[in-house]
């Protein structure tokens, strides 16, 4: 054989190997996993869930977030990215649940599953699935659980409400309401944040779900009424902001907090007294079941079903805390801190 054909056939030999990768490129799923922020731990838990969920399947996942809670554009941006790249799905935790539908609808029409994680769209129909807590149900929890630790004493409440953002995402509208509800308090309209007229509720402010906004939030209600009793955050971040505010009144040790999440840090906080009980969330299952669903539809086209009853898949919720109120289901810290995440 001539120097001539043996380059011949390894340049034939190296087509056809470069061909079969391009190939097996082209053969494997895309998913995108697009989150508020890559800070919080419950969208780092988030990310982990659906990496390790992709490297067992097979799929190739593309991770984006905002740079902020709220940074709608960086999302948008995001599915644009997913859309170019050819992904078979998207699974989104949307900072703007109304705005992002647009450009989500785009991506559907393109063929594409939409999955909504943790933070439901509005309208929820604006995702093809959605995979989260019973976000109104962790709510109703804390506030069925304030409310009996309470006991006569409620009547009289002096209630900060810690929200999230005054967009009022789907999720913090879902958590606030639920809490009203299960601590007795009439919502008027439970699509709306603040138009209770009870006046156990000193004020509304908003967090942005970090520390800092927790802390200003609570300074600025202690300030409105420093006899304040029963704080609501929208998660424990915020609440660990609001308990270094309290202490700067000289108020901690008069204050129940309740929150939402379950991560590590929240449920010690639990155990340390800080937070009087949180609802405990389960983000890396939703993000791994997203991942699931995704590879399905890409396989056969199956679309992921409802839970019983819901609009949505439901991911569990369980109460966290060391005090059972009689009538409101609940964990103990101890099994909170074993399936804790963050």
């Amino acid at each position: 054989m001539t120097q001539k054909t043996i380059l011949r056939a390894s340049a034939a030999l190296s087509a056809l190997v470069l061909s079969a990768g391009l190939a097996q490129a082209q053969d494997t799923t895309k998913a995108c996993l697009i989150t508020k922020t890559d800070i919080n731990p419950f969208f780092v838990k988030m990310k982990e869930g659906a990496t390790a969920k992709a490297q067992e399947l097979g799929i190739e996942l593309m991770t984006f977030a905002g740079k902020i809670d709220g940074d709608h554009e960086t999302q948008q941006q995001a599915v644009e990215s997913c859309m170019a790249a050819g992904a078979k799905g998207i699974l989104i935790t949307a900072s703007d649940t109304k705005a992002i539908t647009d450009s989500l609808g785009q991506a559907r029409e393109a063929g594409m599953l939409v999955i909504a994680l943790d933070t439901p769209l509005d309208p929820i129909e604006a995702a093809d699935a959605t995979f989260a807590t019973d976000n109104r149900e962790a709510g109703r929890l804390i506030g069925a659980w304030a409310a009996g630790q309470m006991g006569d004493a409620a009547a009289d409440a002096r209630i900060a409400m810690l929200d999230l953002s005054e967009r009022g995402a789907s999720v913090d509208v879902l958590r606030d309401q639920g809490f009203l509800e299960g601590f007795g308090i009439d919502v008027a309209d439970e699509n709306v944040i603040g138009d209770e007229t009870d006046e156990r509720i000193v004020g509304n402010e908003i967090t942005s779900g970090n520390e800092e906004g927790g802390r200003q939030a609570m300074e600025a209600l202690m300030q409105r009424d420093p006899g304040i009793n029963l704080v609501y955050t929208i998660n424990e971040p915020a609440a660990a902001g609001a308990y270094e505010a309290l202490k700067s009144f000289g108020k901690e040790g008069d204050v129940m907090i309740v929150s939402i999440d379950g991560g590590c840090p929240g449920v010690q906080n639990v155990q340390e007294g800080v937070i009087g009980a949180t609802a405990q969330q389960y983000p890396l299952l939703m993000a791994s079941m997203g991942v699931e669903a995704i590879a399905a539809f890409a396989e056969d086209g199956t679309m992921p079903e409802t839970s019983e009853g819901l609009n949505f898949t439901n991911t569990g919720v369980n109460l966290v805390t060391d005090q059972p109120v009689e009538g409101v289901e609940s964990i103990g810290v101890e099994e909170g801190l074993d399936r804790c995440w963050g």
